[in-house]
């Protein structure tokens, strides 16, 4: 059950040789997509909409293949189930994301959280502190949210 998240862990504590490895990318989608799949779980209700927002942001994040959206999910699912805090995730965002990316990612997250069309107390909640573990602003997170509520169609 903690196998995905041991491997995660494993790969996030190996040394930098100075170049990104192809490991290390599939560690930051996963990191990435666990991130959202917990935005997804937080609430009450895990919709079908909420989902298929979390792939798309996936798909747009990392130009997957339908395939390797399905494994990349099922993995960050089950990572998510044992992941008892966010730092492993956040880090390594930090150590190679840029700050554009970053932010991105939170408008990602805000996107997720509006899926279903309207903002949980958890969701919110959860998305500030992981902001904050990245290093996003304040206006920037803002911004990443209103951004993702005009682009969800809410007014309200």
């Amino acid at each position: 059950m903690l196998s995905p998240f041991k491997n995660l862990l494993n790969q996030f504590l190996m040394p930098d040789n100075g170049q990104a490895s192809v490991s290390d990318a599939r560690s930051l989608q996963l990191a990435t997509a666990v991130l959202l799949v917990e935005v997804m779980r937080s609430d009450s209700d895990v919709s079908a909409v909420e989902r298929s927002s979390t792939l798309a942001a996936l798909r747009t994040q990392f130009v997957l293949s339908d395939d390797e959206l399905a494994r990349l999910l099922a993995q960050a699912e089950a990572t998510a189930k044992g992941a008892n805090d966010y730092f492993y995730f956040t880090s390594a965002m930090n150590d190679q994301f840029t700050q554009a990316e970053k932010i991105q990612v939170v408008e990602y997250m805000w996107q997720v959280a509006y899926a279903d069309g309207q903002l949980d107390a958890n969701e919110n909640h959860l998305i500030s502190k992981i902001a904050g573990l990245l290093h996003v602003t304040h206006g920037e997170y803002i911004a990443a949210k209103l951004y993702a509520k005009e682009a969800a169609q809410l007014t309200s």
